[in-house]
């Protein structure tokens, strides 16, 4: 396939996927690389191409935002903005042979959080009672990582979010898709700044991750989300597989 093609393809499934359940820069990152970007500039071209898709998602699922308890709002923002900026400039200063290195493992960690943040977010729960500092300092460390590298991010908040006693899924799934955002979009800034965004993959990615992020959300509940989130823990392992094979084989 066209390598131009493809990435107008991954984008649509990656802004579906991230509006539905997540992972999509598990795609995103990986096309890129395929089209011949390297691995730093694929990384910031990813988060920029899914940047406009969370807004399209978190603006469809707009009703559903809502504070947390007992955290205010603003500072949930801030803590987001101020950790995605920290992280975004920790990538534009990593060697570009040292990221390469460690990729493999961040796609890892990823894939873990994918598959069982959920469920340990929900035994820690059990066994500790969290205060909103704590759930403060994740959102900053969360919003580091979201702007370092950002795979499995909006699943890393959801665990979080439910230590602290948010379970509306709904709630959960629209400030996932808004936090994501606001962790990203001083990494974008600072990333097109830098220079180290790839336009013209990025540009054809980008439209196509609006088109995928708006219907995905819109028609996010017709989907078996339990078939989908098993095809994309499968996916992400794979891709990771992949990738440890590339960087680490003999």
């Amino acid at each position: 396939m066209d390598p131009l093609l493809l990435l107008f393809v991954i984008g649509l499934l990656a802004g579906a996927m991230n509006a539905a359940a997540g992972g999509g820069s598990f795609i995103t990152f990986p096309a890129l690389v395929y089209a011949g970007v390297p691995p730093i500039s694929a990384n910031a071209s990813s988060t920029v191409a899914l940047f406009p898709a969370s807004l399209a998602s978190a603006w469809e699922f707009r009703e559903y935002i809502r504070p947390f308890p007992q955290v205010a709002m603003w500072a949930m923002v801030l803590l987001t903005l101020l950790g995605g900026c920290a992280g975004a400039l920790l990538l534009l200063y990593t060697p570009a042979g040292e990221f390469k290195r460690m990729v493999p493992w961040l796609l890892l960690i990823g894939s873990l959080a994918f598959a069982f943040g959920k469920a340990a977010g929900l035994y820690l729960r059990s066994k500790f009672s969290i205060g909103k500092g704590v759930v403060l300092g994740g959102q900053f460390l969360l919003g580091i990582y979201g702007g370092y590298f950002g795979g499995a991010v909006g699943i890393m908040m959801m665990a979080v979010w439910s230590l602290f006693g948010l379970s509306d899924i709904k709630v959960i799934n629209a400030n996932k898709t808004l936090f994501v955002g606001v962790a990203n979009s001083v990494a974008v800034m600072l990333f097109i700044a830098a220079g180290k965004v790839a336009w013209p993959e990025t540009g054809i990615m980008l439209l196509a991750t609006i088109c995928g992020g708006y219907f995905g959300a819109r028609y996010t509940k017709r989907i078996d989300p339990v078939k989908l989130r098993t095809a994309i823990i499968l996916l992400n392992f794979l891709i990771t597989a992949v990738f440890f094979f590339k960087v680490y084989a003999v």
